[in-house]
């Protein structure tokens, strides 16, 4: 905040000076206040769609999330800030469905790809009467 003053009336001797009431000879200054507010560009999230898109792509959500982020940049570019910003927001949206997506299924893949090995395993025991706590000759 940047208090300026600015005087309203020229001094005496000056061209126009009408005179002041108060406080002869002294100009009447008027403090301002300047405020500047900078607003941050929206934010596009290309390269998380881009990831989304090569890597984690169920349902074609990742491609969905990429050409949201496309039109969000164009949008910036063309200097529309809140179509840029409802194009981003549609596009996190996207990715966070395909993240979450996707991390569900490398989880589920985890578990299965454990429970058949485990499953394998003791089918191997039985196969040779080593299991269930019997062994036969």
């Amino acid at each position: 905040m940047n208090p300026e003053g600015v005087p309203l009336q020229g001094y005496p001797g000056q061209p126009g000076y009408p005179g002041q009431p108060g406080y002869p000879g002294q100009p009447t200054v008027v403090q301002s206040t300047t405020v500047n507010i900078v607003t941050e560009p929206p934010k596009d999230y290309i390269i998380w769609s881009f990831f989304s898109f090569v890597y984690s792509n169920p349902f074609c959500l990742g491609l969905v999330a990429l050409i949201y982020s496309i039109k969000s940049r164009d949008r910036k570019m063309v200097g529309d800030l809140e179509g840029a910003r409802h194009y981003g927001g549609t596009a996190r949206t996207f990715n966070i469905i395909s993240s979450v997506l996707f991390g569900i299924g490398v989880l589920i893949s985890i578990i299965m790809f454990t429970v058949i090995m485990v499953r394998l395993q003791e089918n191997s025991y039985n196969r040779y009467g080593y299991g269930y706590g019997y062994y036969r000759n």
